[in-house]
């Protein structure tokens, strides 16, 4: 069992909290089974190393397992040497080192997508892990976040995505003018989300949002400047119907994300419905 924090191994995994190490070396951090057993099942070949506390769980010793089949070393550690890697205050057990694997951001407009998220500037971990947890469960066929946009591998987007790293494929430090001439080359309609846009309602009673879409949503102090504007087909903003000064980034895109997903799926459910030999 590894006790001391000033070990080699524990020092390398520790300063992975910092993005000058993650961009070295290519590497993150995986904290709690919940992050880890979803890189065991979806990714396994990023793994790399884990480091399981004493006492661990019984699911925690089956991740355990399950790792060091995959072929990634499994360490024993005492507390100290797990509070020093995790970035977590209370550390759930687990620590696990993975390989990045970002996409290119010209794969995310491939093979004719109908929704994806594309995050300009936003700057939050918390806004950026949730946008893509949604985006995940909204079915998007990916998300980009342009240049100047947090780092999602760091460890608070990693928790705050709660695995969906590894179910949605994301490109990182693309330009927001190529991104948005990509997605309308791919057929989508560009929507940028801003407080100066039109109200949603007669966009989506128009039919827009039931084609293939691409949601601009920017920084959440400075929003989306006038050129990022520019860059979209329509602006839309949604209406405030109580007395809230406004909605968070992250909640503005679930709403917008699983609207346009609900518009989606019912047009190609009208689609299917008329097609020929469905005895209509």
């Amino acid at each position: 069992m590894l006790t001391s924090v000033h070990n080699e191994r524990v020092r390398a995994a520790a300063a992975l909290a910092r993005r000058d190490a993650r961009s070295k070396t290519g590497r993150f951090l995986l904290e709690g089974p919940q992050a880890v057993e979803e890189a065991l099942g979806c990714r396994p070949d990023l793994l790399v190393e884990a480091f399981v506390g004493p006492s661990p769980t019984p699911r925690i010793r089956r991740l355990a397992e399950g790792i060091a089949t995959a072929g990634a070393r499994v360490e024993s550690v005492g507390d100290a040497v797990l509070r020093a890697i995790a970035d977590a205050r209370h550390p759930q057990g687990i620590v696990a080192v993975a390989r990045q694997h970002p996409a290119a951001v010209e794969r995310m407009f491939e093979g004719a997508p109908v929704l994806v998220a594309l995050l300009a500037r936003v700057a939050d971990p918390g806004n950026a892990g949730a946008v893509l947890r949604v985006a995940d469960a909204a079915g998007a066929d990916g998300v980009v976040l342009t240049r100047g946009s947090v780092d999602p591998f760091n460890p608070k987007v990693v928790r705050a995505t709660t695995g969906s790293l590894f179910h949605v494929p994301f490109a990182v430090g693309a330009d927001l003018a190529e991104s948005t001439a990509l997605a309308r080359r791919a057929g989508m309609t560009v929507l940028a989300a801003d407080v100066s846009g039109a109200e949603l309602d007669p966009a989506d009673a128009a039919g827009m949002l039931a084609g293939p879409v691409c949601w601009v949503f920017g920084n959440e102090a400075h929003g989306l400047e006038d050129d990022d504007l520019a860059l979209a087909d329509h602006v839309v903003r949604l209406p405030i119907y109580g007395r809230a000064e406004s909605l968070n980034l992250a909640t503005a895109a679930s709403v917008l994300l699983y609207q346009t997903a609900f518009r989606q799926r019912r047009a190609l459910a009208r689609r299917a419905a008329a097609a020929p030999g469905t005895g209509r």
